[in-house]
């Protein structure tokens, strides 16, 4: 009688079939759509791959496990790498205990052979090398929105008197079968995040690496693989993300019969050194399937939305006043600009850099968190309550993890700032790391955050990190120190969200240098980029999504002239394209016509309309890899009442008409349309399909209603358009 155990886990049109053989580490036998079949059913399935009559341990191909053990034949990358003062490098794991749980009940004990079917849950094993003195607990859990996510935790109990366990790093695997040959991943740089490229898929590790410290400007954020051609709604597609801020790799292994997502945390020389009785918890490996990227998205983006707090309340209209006034900041002008937020609808007024003391321009004052006394000689109060007078909600841009050297702090605490040698890592924007694995800086920073918090009532922190983590090492010793900081900004971060639940917080990071389930799990929205040129911003929108759900994205109206590019762009364009995510505005509304304001009025009313769709809905895509046609982002409510699409021509086409396929809708409801487009957008020729007045104008709607499943699957026609210009469309059931 077969001694495998078989868990089936299930959920949202996901199955996850674990199975653990005899004392061997756990092997994920199958990931992808449901199967409809029993767990008993599985055994016999993974049964089927057993070599009788081969003898030799070695000579059996070795199925790598979610933990691949060299010891056993693995001549890929090793689940764990590990050694003690150069020994135990090749542990050999034996599982001990298996327990599996469905989401929300207690777990039990699996006995050998033992097959069962849950829906969404959790497999739990104990594993041990007691010659090497490790032990190992592994957990596979397949939430309810389908996506898949591993970690394991390794504990040194040698005894005392042997040397301390060294780790070097833990790569979970998780399987994709190798029918899957392409692979999207993304690379980057400041202003100009999120540039996909696609790839066949070859023999070998294609590995992205981030040594930042943070997740990093030009980090892939994550790995998509999928069959031949695979696209936002055709193809199997399978993503891998890894779930930490700091060091961190994301990779595809490619070997004999096998590939696999592998991932995990890079741990620098001696960052992770265990004494007896202590442990190392790897970051979560995320992995999600799908029917093309749009439904492999949806299960991170139903995920996020369970823990975070972004879809509780509608997203506040925001108001950033950094490209308005950068360091020249006064209580008159600041006011000025936040009447005029408070007349065009904005809900929420952000105070960005240079309000604390000495702070001038970036070259000093970071670490120094009070109000400058010669711009604020009353303090930030009398800002603060202006804003809420005018029915705002009052926020604040800080950067606690960064110090500059010509501060109060650096000269009181030189010793306060990270470094690997005895002199100081090279500057980035004139800053340095501020240490906060340093007990004493660390209570000092949520100390002084949270009087501040306090005195002013802020409802907002713009959290900002601006540079990255170079030969970043304790002061005193040198050794590294990224993992550290790492989990000291988590704490930091759990800590004031303790003192403050309602506090919402933003992820900023020179732009969108920190994006990964790490932070997002703490905080309630991303900066995506500081390029706001509309242009830009619908790639950079775009592929941060495949993450992110569009209400944790700030999506805002920026300047006439983009800051990051020098390109104009009309205000119709700039505002379509931050229509969908969370809406606001980087403008200095001191330069508004008369017009301007008016057309605010109306995109800012009509985001109010349509917010709690974005919010909770299913995000739609097309046109991402075809450079002659539209580029598509949408959002359905999960009803399918009605549906959002943000729409920008090509930059380049050879065609003079083309079809917008409207995806997501309800095949058997009738539609409305309503469009939000410029004047002459289609030239002399306006589609019939538009002949009412277009949506947030003066008068009535388009007519007649359309089939969903004629807008989905037919299309309609656009002829004659006109490069890079963007329109909305909503589309409203009305049966």
């Amino acid at each position: 009688m077969s001694q495998r155990r078989v868990v089936h886990l299930s959920a949202s049109g996901v199955s996850v079939v674990v199975t653990q053989d005899d004392d061997r580490l756990p092997v994920i036998a199958y990931w992808g759509a449901a199967v409809p079949v029993s767990a008993a059913e599985l055994g016999e399935f993974a049964a089927a791959d057993e070599r009788p009559g081969i003898g030799g341990e070695s000579d059996v191909p070795y199925v790598p496990s979610v933990l691949p053990e060299a010891a056993l034949g693995w001549g890929g990358r090793p689940g764990l790498a590990v050694h003690r003062a150069g020994s135990a490098w090749a542990p050999r794991m034996r599982v001990e205990t298996v327990e599996a749980s469905a989401s929300g009940a207690e777990p039990r004990a699996l006995g050998p052979g033992q097959q069962i079917d849950l829906g969404a849950g959790t497999v739990v094993l104990s594993a041990s090398d007691s010659w090497a003195g490790i032990e190992a607990r592994i957990e596979i859990e397949l939430l309810p929105a389908g996506l898949l996510r591993a970690r394991t935790t390794v504990r040194n109990v040698a005894a005392g008197a042997e040397p301390p366990l060294e780790v070097s790093g833990g790569s979970m695997a998780l399987p994709v079968p190798v029918r899957a040959e392409e692979l999207l991943d993304f690379a980057g740089r400041w202003g100009t995040e999120r540039i996909p490229q696609r790839h066949r898929i070859t023999h070998g590790v294609h590995a992205r690496e981030s040594r930042r410290g943070r997740t990093g400007l030009d980090a892939t954020m994550m790995l998509a693989v999928g069959t031949t051609g695979f696209s936002s709604r055709d193809g199997e597609v399978w993503t891998q993300h890894v779930g930490i801020g700091g060091n961190h790799e994301h990779a595809l292994e490619r070997g004999d019969g096998v590939q696999a997502f592998r991932g995990g945390e890079l741990l620098l020389a001696g960052e992770v050194r265990l004494d007896a009785g202590e442990e190392y918890t790897s970051p979560w490996v995320h992995g999600s399937w799908g029917e093309g990227l749009d439904a492999a998205s949806e299960r991170f983006h139903r995920a996020l939305r369970d823990i975070s707090r972004s879809s509780l309340r509608p997203r506040p209209v925001t108001l950033n006043v950094w490209e308005a006034v950068y360091f020249e900041q006064s209580f008159e002008v600041l006011e000025e600009l936040a009447v005029r937020a408070a007349a065009v609808g904005v809900e929420r007024f952000v105070l960005d850099d240079g309000w604390f003391l000495g702070r001038r321009d970036d070259r000093r004052g970071l670490g120094d968190w009070s109000a400058d006394p010669e711009v604020w000689p009353h303090g930030l109060g009398p800002l603060a309550d202006r804003v809420r007078e005018l029915g705002m909600e009052f926020g604040l841009w800080f950067e606690p993890e960064m110090i500059n050297e010509d501060s109060e702090l650096a000269r009181a605490h030189p010793d306060w700032i990270l470094r690997a040698r005895p002199e100081l890592p090279p500057r980035t924007r004139f800053q340095q790391v501020l240490d906060l694995t340093n007990p004493a800086a660390f209570r000092h920073i949520l100390d002084t955050l949270d009087d501040l918090i306090t005195r002013w009532d802020i409802a907002y922190l713009k959290w900002d990190h601006n540079r990255d983590l170079v030969a970043a090492g304790h002061p005193a010793t040198g050794a590294p120190a990224v993992h550290d900081q790492t989990l000291a900004v988590y704490a930091l971060l759990d800590g004031l969200r303790r003192r403050h639940p309602a506090l919402e917080i933003e992820s900023c990071a020179s732009g969108g240098g920190r994006v990964d389930l790490g932070i997002l799990s703490r905080t309630d929205r991303i900066h995506p980029s500081d390029n706001h040129d509309p242009i830009e911003r619908a790639r950079i929108l775009r592929w941060t999504g495949l993450l992110v759900p569009p209400e944790m994205m700030g999506s805002h109206i920026a300047s006439r002239v983009s800051h990051a590019t020098g390109r104009a762009h009309d205000l119709h364009t700039r505002c379509a394209l931050a229509f969908i995510g969370h809406f606001g505005i980087e403008w200095d509304l001191r330069e508004t016509t008369d017009e301007e304001r008016e057309a605010l009025i109306r995109w800012i009313g009509a985001y109010r309309e349509v917010r709690q769709t974005i919010a909770t809905g299913s995000v739609v895509t097309d046109g991402s890899f075809d450079p002659g046609s539209h580029t598509i982002r949408g959002v359905v409510a999960q009803d399918r009442s009605e549906a959002v699409y943000s729409v920008l021509t090509p930059a380049v086409s050879a065609d003079t008409r083309t079809r917008l396929r409207l995806h997501g809708l309800d095949p058997a409801r009738r539609y409305r349309l309503e469009v939000a487009a410029p004047s002459g957008l289609w030239g002399m020729h306006v589609p019939a399909w538009i002949s009412g007045a277009p949506w947030l104008c003066e008068g009535g709607s388009a007519d007649p209603a359309l089939s969903g499943a004629l807008l989905a699957r037919v299309g309609l026609e656009l002829p004659h358009p006109v490069a890079d210009r963007a329109y909305v469309v909503r589309a409203v059931a009305v049966d």
